[in-house]
């Protein structure tokens, strides 16, 4: 498959892009998506849930009533879960959601991820560019110049770039990451995937040297 380069002004260059055909137009494995969009959410999970059992609540431990006749089902104590104020019944407690997926698990969800993004024309390539400072105005300029303004949209730039990741921050539905830092979610979960030109470059070089 190929990709007309762009401008950021929107116009379409004389220069062409061939997807790897490794990386963009594999046979995509869903089960290995859905382990690594698994993953990716439970590790952003903080676990700190928590809730009081009977033995955390405070209250007296005398038996509130005699064990039989009374003509109601016997209780022990106030801190009964039944009760109000009583402690919870196998309430939630702090744990760690994480869980380990193989490295090549990892590479066959995010290959797969970016064929799907390949079949449904989800991507754009541009011309590598750069910003002189932080302009949020100058950022969205350049996504409606791409008609992407009102979607959710993920910048992926070779370099680190503080001008330009600070000129998207405040932009909604907006995400700039590096190469590195590409994941099944994201990349699914946007919807237009745009690369800079050396970007796509590092990528394809990330995934088929593996």
């Amino acid at each position: 498959m190929e990709l007309v380069v762009h401008k950021i002004s929107g116009e379409a260059t004389d220069k062409k892009v061939k997807l790897n055909k490794s990386i963009f137009g594999i046979e995509p494995n869903d089960h290995a998506i859905y382990l690594d969009a698994k993953q990716y959410l439970a590790n952003a999970r903080q676990g700190t849930h928590d809730s009081k059992e009977r033995s955390d609540v405070i209250g007296s431990t005398r038996k509130i009533k005699r064990q039989k006749g009374t003509g109601t089902a016997r209780a022990g104590s106030i801190k009964n879960p039944l009760f109000r104020g009583g402690g919870r019944a196998f309430g939630p407690h702090p744990h760690d959601y994480r869980f380990k997926l193989n490295k090549k698990v990892k590479r066959l969800a995010r290959i797969s991820a970016l064929t799907y993004k390949a079949k449904d024309k989800g991507i754009i390539v541009l011309e590598d560019f750069t910003m002189e400072a932080p302009r949020t105005k100058k950022y969205l300029e350049i996504l409606e110049n791409l008609n992407i303004k009102d979607k959710k949209t993920l910048l992926v730039i070779n370099e680190a770039s503080s001008n330009i990741l600070l000129s998207a921050r405040n932009v909604p539905r907006a995400k700039v990451v590096r190469p590195e830092s590409l994941n099944t979610y994201e990349i699914l979960n946007a919807n237009k995937l745009v690369f800079v030109e050396s970007s796509l470059k590092t990528v394809e070089s990330m995934f088929s040297n593996k």
